[in-house]
């Protein structure tokens, strides 16, 4: 199987509330994001995606379109975290997301998984699919998933 991956970094804050470790206090992190594509080699002589599964121009902009512009420098916030969303709801134009769950990197990398799995789904019809993605926390942490 041919695959490709553009990787994009994106700084977001959160807190996982009950946690026994200072995770539970507020904070942040420069995640990275590494997405993989695979599909059929686009074979169309005169298109500028000729010999490409996808531009990673492309990859890049439905990425940031969908998910890195939403959640770079904003803080993902548990939607049952009342008072952290309380507290960033008394923020002036503050960015904030509400997921529908405790924002660890295993959580968000599936929310962005569902995110990014319909934006490139068969973009070109060539069978296009999200392949695999790996969100990054730290260096030294991340969680990935890969389509079965």
């Amino acid at each position: 199987m041919l695959t490709i991956t553009r990787k994009l970094e994106f700084d977001a804050g959160h807190r996982i509330p009950d946690h026994k470790s200072q995770c539970r206090n507020l904070h942040g992190h420069r995640y990275t994001l590494e997405i993989t594509l695979t599909g059929a080699v686009i074979d169309v002589e005169g298109n500028s995606d000729n010999g490409m599964i996808m531009d990673f121009s492309d990859i890049k902009a439905l990425a940031k379109e969908h998910l890195v512009d939403v959640w770079d420098h904003a803080f993902l916030v548990y939607e049952k975290d009342e008072s952290v969303r309380g507290f960033l709801a008394s923020l002036p134009n503050h960015k904030t997301v509400v997921i529908d769950r405790i924002p660890t990197v295993e959580n968000l990398a599936q929310v962005a998984w569902n995110i990014l799995k319909a934006a490139y789904k068969d973009r070109y019809g060539t069978g296009l699919r999200l392949q695999k993605l790996v969100l990054h926390e730290t260096p030294n942490c991340w969680a990935e998933i890969t389509d079965a």
